[in-house]
C-alpha cells in the first residue's frame, strides 16, 4: 500500500499538488460564467467543488507514495463531482498523474486496475456528459434527441478513455523504462561479481604456485642443511642462503597478490619466460637438476598470457618433481609457430604407491594438478597428466593465435 520513497520527491510532489490545487480550483469556480453545477445551488457547488479537488489533488501528491490509496481518492473525488452535478474541469487534470503513478510505480494488479479505471472512468464520463447535456436540451427543446445524445456520449467517453489512457501508457512506458535499467544495473552487478570472482580465482591459482613452489625449495633445502650441518658446515650456509631468498622472493609476490585483492587492481607484474632460467636455478638449489631442451626454439616473443600460463606449469610441475620424484626431471619445450608443447618428466619415488593406471592421463588431481589444467585451458589449450611404470609425465598444448590473447 505505501512505498518507500525519497523524501525529497515526496515533498516535491507535495508541493506541486498545491501549486495545482491553487491555480485549478479558481479557474473551475470561473469556469462556468452561470450555475456552477447542474441541480445544486452554488453555495453546495462550491463546497462539493472544493471537496472533490481536495480529494483528487490530494491523491495526486501522495500517487508516487501510495498508488492504491491515491486511486481510490481519485475516483472518491470524481464521484463526488459527478454526484454534485459538476461539469468535467481544471481540476480533472491530476487524475491524468494518477493515472500515471498507478502504471509506473504500482504492483502488477496495480498497473491493470489502473488501466480499468482509465477504460471504466472513460465510459462513465461518457454517459455523464450525456446526463448532463440531456437535461440542458430537454428544457430547450423537448423534441426527442436521444440519438444525438447517444452520439455524443460516445464521442465524449473515447476522447475521456483515449486521454486517460494515455497518462496510464506514458507510465507504462516508465515502467518498462525503470526495469530496463534496473535489468541493466543487475547485469553489470552480475558481470561485475564474475569478473571479481575470476579475479579471485587467478590470484588464489597464483597463491599456490607461488607458496607451494617455495615451500617444496625450502624443505629440499632444510633437509639438506640438516644432513650437511656436520660434515660439511659450508654447504649447510649456502642452504640457508637458498631458504632466505627463496623465502624473501615468495613473501615478495604474496604481498603483491594480496594487494590486487585488497585494492582490485589490475595485473601487477606476471612471470614472463625471461624468469624462466631463475625457477630453473631455484630448482637446481633444492638438489634437482632439470635437463632443459628447446627445440625449436621460440620465432617470436609470444603473447603474455602464453608466457604466464608456460611459466605456471612448469613451476607447479617442477614443484611436483622437488616433492614427489627422484633424480633429475626432463624439461622439454616445443615452440612451433601455432602452438608450444610442454613435456615434463621425472621418476617416481616409489612406484608401488603409484595407481595402476598405465599411460591412462589422470583425470583427478590435487589442487596442483586441477591448477594447471586450467592454466592451460584459459589459454584454449590442454593438459594430461600420466603416471607410467617409474614415470610421471606432465604433457601441455598450448595453442599461439588470437585464444591466446
Amino acid at each position: 500500500m505505501i512505498r518507500r520513497i525519497p523524501a525529497p520527491w515526496l515533498v516535491l510532489d507535495i508541493i506541486g499538488a498545491v501549486f495545482g490545487l491553487l491555480i485549478t480550483v479558481p479557474l473551475s469556480m470561473s469556469f462556468s460564467s452561470g450555475q456552477l453545477s447542474f441541480w445544486l445551488p452554488d453555495i453546495s457547488a462550491t463546497t462539493v467543488l472544493v471537496v472533490a479537488s481536495l480529494l483528487i489533488w490530494g491523491a495526486a501528491a501522495i500517487s508516487r507514495l501510495s498508488p492504491p490509496i491515491a486511486l481510490i481518492l481519485a475516483w472518491t473525488g470524481a464521484l463526488l463531482q459527478m454526484g454534485g452535478g459538476l461539469p468535467p474541469l481544471p481540476i480533472d487534470v491530476a487524475i491524468f498523474g494518477v493515472l500515471f503513478a498507478t502504471s509506473a510505480w504500482g504492483t502488477k494488479r496495480m498497473l491493470w486496475l489502473g488501466g480499468a479505471s482509465a477504460v471504466g472512468g472513460g465510459v462513465l464520463g461518457g454517459l455523464y456528459i450525456g446526463l448532463l447535456q440531456y437535461d440542458v436540451n430537454a428544457v430547450a427543446a423537448p423534441a426527442p434527441i436521444e440519438m444525438r445524445l447517444v452520439l455524443l456520449s460516445v464521442t465524449m467517453g473515447l476522447t475521456i478513455v483515449l486521454s486517460l489512457a494515455m497518462a496510464w501508457g506514458a507510465g507504462l512506458l516508465w515502467r518498462v523504462v525503470r526495469q530496463s535499467r534496473a535489468n541493466r544495473e543487475a547485469q553489470l552487478r552480475a558481470e561485475t561479481m564474475a569478473a571479481e570472482e575470476q579475479e579471485r580465482v587467478r590470484i588464489a591459482r597464483d597463491m599456490h604456485d607461488i607458496v607451494a613452489h617455495s615451500l617444496a625449495v625450502v624443505i629440499a633445502q632444510s633437509d639438506g642443511a640438516r644432513y650437511a650441518a656436520a660434515a660439511r658446515p659450508e654447504l649447510a650456509q649456502e642452504a640457508l642462503v637458498t631458504i632466505a631468498q627463496t623465502a624473501r622472493s615468495a613473501l615478495s609476490d604474496v604481498r603483491m597478490l594480496l594487494t590486487q585483492l585488497r585494492h582490485r587492481q589490475g595485473d601487477g607484474p606476471q612471470p614472463t619466460l625471461a624468469d624462466l632460467e631463475a625457477l630453473f636455478s631455484q630448482v637446481r638449489q633444492a638438489g634437482v637438476e632439470p635437463r632443459v631442451t628447446v627445440d625449436p626454439m621460440p620465432q617470436a616473443d609470444p603473447p603474455g598470457a602464453i608466457q604466464l600460463a608456460v611459466y605456471r606449469i612448469l613451476q607447479e610441475a617442477l614443484t611436483n618433481a622437488i616433492r614427489h620424484g627422484e633424480g633429475d626431471v626432463d624439461v622439454h619445450l616445443s615452440w612451433w609457430v601455432e602452438r608450444v608443447d610442454i613435456t615434463v618428466r621425472n621418476r617416481v619415488a616409489s612406484p608401488a604407491a603409484v595407481p595402476a593406471l598405465g599411460a591412462q592421463p589422470i583425470l583427478h588431481g590435487g589442487h596442483g594438478l586441477i591448477g594447471m589444467r586450467e592454466r592451460a585451458q584459459l589459454v584454449g589449450g590442454s593438459l594430461t597428466v600420466q603416471h607410467e611404470p617409474h614415470w610421471f609425465t606432465v604433457r601441455a598444448t598450448l595453442p599461439i593465435g588470437p585464444s591466446a590473447n
